[in-house]
């Protein structure tokens, strides 16, 4: 058998006897493209090389290249143990010519390579090539003699590559190996071509064209090859197997684990082997090439395949740490390959023990947690998809254990909710990995954090401080100086600016040094998370990249934003106590000027609950105790009674705040995980006030308050226009509100008198007759009146004694207001088997510029915008009437 270490050997020593220079693995972490969360693909360290950013090593290349796809766009992370090719971490062959040899020695280079060298079988192998591509087709025939019903043209983008809607693209000719009859499947480009008969082995890209926006405008200047061929896929082949996991190194890697558990692999435990076999290897290459386990970026999808591991040998019955015993087995099978592996071998085996032994805490607490989530359940019930993901996605509790767990109880887990939670996580880790930026995209953002790390946040502690400048952005681009007058973005390895996040706004001030260099910064930003972006102009002087510059923020800003932001916290708190535990922060603001609440709660505040919650935060302010902050891990500050939000993701080490007086038990007012800055003391706040309070959505209402100065200003100026009322209303300001209510009665007392005088006026003044003018349309009495000022309320009472007066006929009448109209007609009984009231008031509306009008045939009332058209609404009627008479 050949073993998979003798296949990669192979490989790289045909191509480096046909003048390839050989070019070792490049690091899991992409360093030439920060769109990517790990190499996913051979050609990605010469990525710069083809798009002319860089210079080739040589003319032809060749490299056995380390590649994980486990997260962001390229994730096969949940298929990997229950499918024969799908692996997260997997090596990738591949030959490259960079303006140096093209099609045909592509061709003949890999059919060589696996008749000649291989030994594969020559009837066994089809070729697939872009439908267009005659000329790679033409080269099959001629340099391998396949017959052409085994070079297939493929006319999707499978067999084109591109690298993006801009830049180099190409074709491509796929080879695959035919498996056998007794496996189902079809060869690619049939029917069933998605059957594993016919299995996919090499691709060679023909890099020839240059597109923009998708379309190809022409031929590159030099033609380039990137091939790929995944060495357990050619691996399998060789050793005469279908399943990927059957190969040497995976087979070696089950049996350590088979020896460590005391049993063998059986059909219902084989998936379980598998994923602890694929995943080992891609837990010890990303510790040996420098990833760590964390909650946020690499870490955190390295922390998922550890655990995903770690729950197959719970699975397997494993009683004690599992994954960390089986290292030495990866390093005896891929060291001499990868001598990181040996490097790294005692920090791999450390890591991954400490992460199982917490991992084992995890599921136990789990359990515990999902016992309390389905303890009012029975047989036949729900667990709800979001509370299923939650404990996966907070407490790394896995989902199918979940589901093991509920089913001897009869509850099964809300599968499709838990999909939705987990795919609208998905997105938002997509969104958070590309980054962005107000005055750069994402891309500059990773270049500045790849190469520099995360800022130092020094402004817990102090308001100014030094730095050095490690980046300066102009228009969105990284240049190495700027002079006055130039807007920029300034990045420090320090600052004690607080970069904008958590709700809290960005601090302000200025960056300067001896020589003359001013820079007004007007906010601070945190791209990715981890940096510090000062936006700001330069004032006078030059800054150069690696200046030496004071930092100095606005202090006097900071402490209201301080103020602030503190103040949500006893709010918080206070409104828990006042509305209960079910409260919880939903979102805020944190600025220089007021601050904004969101929170969980179904109805409106009442303004006893609003002064209740007011004035309890007003009296943890008077008792001025100091605000305290300590460094835990999320565990330790929850368990000390630190609030913490359900669902939140939390560092290994979380700043725990403390503010206001100690109750009983000891524990202070509030106590809550927060990262922002805060006052010293409560009694920094000064003063609270809360100045409105609505719903925001459904559940969710809204708290906008002041603090300090603000808020006594906001006192102030409402107590000037107390003030200014009470001196137009003739009174002092005590007696405003009894002053207003006597108003507010007299204007109802003539409100009324004025309605009763304008009903007997359109009455006729008081006499009995009316001042409208009685007329025939037809043979049909009609009455049409146009009354300034009536409540519409009147009309009805007014035409039930117009159909009064009429005997027979039909009245109408128009009440104007504030150049609006309302319209209504009236059919006294003998009429209205002949006319409508309904019919007729819409053409009166329809004149008005109204749409409908409704009511009886005897009775019908609408409106319109426009009061200038009264006496056409009452033309309008007479018309209808007019033309219903003759009809």
């Amino acid at each position: 058998m050949t073993s998979t270490n003798d296949i990669r050997r192979t490989f790289l020593e045909f191509f480096e006897a046909r003048g390839h220079t050989r070019v070792a693995s490049a690091p899991l972490v992409p360093h030439n493209d920060p769109s990517l969360m790990f190499v996913n693909a051979g050609m990605v360290p010469f990525k710069n090389v083809f798009t002319g950013l860089e210079t080739p090593p040589a003319p032809r290349a060749v490299s056995a290249q380390k590649c994980v796809r486990a997260g962001g766009k390229h994730n096969d992370l949940d298929n990997v143990g229950y499918t024969a090719r799908h692996h997260t971490f997997f090596e990738m062959l591949g030959n490259f010519s960079f303006g140096d040899y093209f099609k045909e020695q592509a061709i003949e280079h890999a059919w060589t390579l696996l008749t000649k060298e291989f030994g594969l079988d020559p009837d066994r192998l089809t070729a697939t090539v872009y439908h267009t591509d005659d000329e790679a087709f033409d080269l099959w025939k001629k340099i391998a003699g396949l017959p052409e019903d085994r070079i297939i043209r493929i006319a999707t983008k499978d067999n084109f590559w591109a690298m993006g809607d801009d830049g180099p693209c190409g074709p491509c000719s796929e080879i695959f190996w035919d498996h056998g009859d007794h496996i189902a499947g079809g060869p690619p480009g049939s029917p069933d071509e998605d059957g594993d008969r016919f299995v996919e082995i090499w691709n060679l890209v023909f890099m020839q064209h240059e597109q923009r926006g998708g379309e190809i405008i022409g031929d590159l200047p030099n033609q380039n090859i990137d091939t790929g061929m995944g060495l357990e896929r050619i691996a399998a082949v060789l050793q005469g197997v279908h399943n990927n996991y059957d190969t040497d190194t995976f087979k070696t890697l089950i049996e350590a684990a088979e020896a460590q558990l005391h049993e063998q692999a059986t059909n219902a435990t084989i998936a379980s082997h598998r994923v602890i076999a694929d995943h080992l290897r891609a837990t010890g290459f990303l510790i040996a090439d420098g990833v760590l386990p964390s909650n946020e970026g690499r870490g955190y999808v390295l922390r998922r395949i550890m655990r995903r591991a770690m729950r197959h040998a719970h699975i397997l019955g494993a009683k004690t740490p599992l994954m960390h015993r089986l290292v030495p087995t990866l390093v005896g099978e891929m060291g001499q390959a990868y001598p990181e592996l040996v490097r790294g071998q005692s920090l791999i085996e450390e890591t991954l023990q400490r992460e199982e032994t917490r991992f084992r805490e995890t599921l136990e607490k789990g359990l515990r947690l999902l016992d309390d989530a389905t303890g009012d359940m029975s047989g036949g019930d729900v667990l709800d998809g979001e509370v299923a993901f939650k404990l996966y996605d907070t407490y790394g509790f896995p989902y199918d254990l979940t589901e093991d767990a509920l089913r001897a109880q009869g509850i099964s887990v809300d599968r499709e909710g838990f999909d939705t939670a987990m795919a609208r996580q998905r997105a938002a880790a997509r969104a958070a990995w590309k980054g962005s930026g107000e005055a750069a995209d994402g891309e500059v953002w990773f270049t500045i954090a790849e190469r520099e790390g995360a800022t130092e946040f020094t402004g817990y502690s102090a308001t100014q401080g030094e730095g050095r400048v490690v980046a300066i952005l102009k228009d969105g681009a990284e240049v190495e100086s700027a002079s006055a007058g130039e807007d920029v973005t300034v990045l420090t390895n320090q600052t004690p600016f607080y970069g904008e996040s958590g709700g809290q706004t960005g601090d302000s001030g200025t960056i300067s040094t001896h020589e003359g260099l001013r820079i007004t910064v007007r906010d601070t930003g945190k791209p990715l998370g981890r940096l510090h972006a000062h936006y700001g102009k330069v004032d006078a002087g030059e800054v150069h990249v690696g200046d030496e510059v004071r930092l100095t923020i606005d202090a006097e800003r900071r402490d209201r934003i301080r103020a602030n932001h503190s103040a949500t916290h006893l709010l918080h708190t206070a409104l828990r106590n006042r509305l209960g535990e079910h409260v919880t922060q939903k979102g805020s603001l944190v600025a220089e000027d007021r601050l904004r609440f969101d929170f969980s709660h179904q109805s409106a505040l009442s303004e006893g609950d609003i002064a209740a919650i007011e004035a309890e935060v007003n009296a943890e302010i008077r008792g001025n105790e100091p605000v305290s902050t300590r460094l835990m891990s999320p565990d330790d500050a929850v368990e000390a009674g630190a609030l913490a939000l359900f669902g939140e993701k939390y560092g290994d080490e979380v700043r725990v705040l403390s503010m206001g007086r100690q109750g009983d038990g000891g524990r202070n007012f509030s106590v809550e995980l927060c990262g922002g800055t805060h006052v010293d003391a409560t009694g920094d706040i000064q003063l609270f006030r809360i100045i409105s309070e609505g719903a925001v959505s459904s559940g969710v209402r809204r708290i906008e308050a002041l603090t300090g100065e603000a808020a006594r200003q906001w006192l102030v100026a409402r107590e000037d226009g107390l003030k200014q009322a009470a001196a137009a209303l003739k009174t002092n300001p005590e007696e405003v509100n009894a002053r207003i209510d006597a108003l507010l009665e007299e204007r109802k007392r003539l409100e009324k008198d004025l309605a009763a005088a304008k009903k007997q006026l359109a009455l006729g003044g008081g006499t009995g007759e009316t001042t409208a003018e009685t007329e025939t349309v037809g043979n049909v009495a009609f009455s049409g009146q146009v009354i300034d000022g009536l409540d519409p309320k009147e009309l009805r009472p007014l035409l039930d004694e117009a159909k009064t007066r009429l005997g027979s006929g039909v009245a109408a009448i128009c009440a104007t207001n504030d150049g609006k109209a309302a319209f209504a007609v009236a059919v006294t009984d003998d009429l209205t088997g002949r006319f409508s009231a309904v019919d007729l008031v819409r053409a009166g509306v329809a004149a008005l510029g109204g749409k409908g009008g409704g009511g009886r045939p005897d009775m019908a009332q609408g409106g319109g915008p426009d009061a200038s058209k009264a006496d056409a609404a009452l033309d309008a009627v007479r018309n209808a009437l007019s033309e219903a008479v003759s009809a």
